[in-house]
């Protein structure tokens, strides 16, 4: 099954790539690799703001990198020409959770880009992560993800 039959079958619409609003680009190619600068968390498109362990669940969190993960495809089929069937391999993901100084399952709330990157691009979605808990990110998001990946 190809990407975009599992994109439908997961009843998802890739959106279209957002300009950054401050002084960087929303991805970077060199050579075979792209660099998808960090994306924050919305939902009904506003920032999803919130502090794990503080007034959102680990669910919750977990719904919201799953959220970031489907605007990180967005941007990275932009950076693949329009067409996600060139993407290799998901190289890495970085994840930062806006965290209580108690919280400390950052790890599973990444699990919702991770797991939908991989039911995605199936083996070629799983990728090396890291997973931060942080003080604030920017405009009280709960989630902001990065994302690197090998174009074929």
């Amino acid at each position: 099954m190809s990407v975009y039959e599992k994109l439908k079958a997961l009843n998802i619409t890739l959106p279209e790539v957002a300009m950054p609003a401050a002084a960087y680009l929303p991805y970077m190619q060199t050579g075979n690799l792209v660099f998808l600068s960090g994306h924050i968390a919305k939902q009904n498109g506003q920032p999803w703001v919130g502090k794990l362990g503080e007034n959102m669940t680990t669910e919750e969190g977990k719904q919201a990198a799953r959220a970031v993960a489907v605007d990180l495809m967005g941007t990275l089929q932009h950076a693949c020409g329009g067409d996600l069937n060139r993407v290799k391999r998901i190289v890495k993901v970085m994840s930062l959770v806006n965290s209580s100084t108690s919280y400390t399952e950052q790890h599973l709330v990444t699990n919702g880009c991770s797991e939908l990157l991989g039911e995605v691009f199936g083996e070629a979605g799983k990728h090396a992560r890291s997973a931060f808990g942080v003080a604030q990110i920017p405009l009280g998001c709960c989630v902001e993800i990065e994302l690197m990946a090998e174009l074929g």
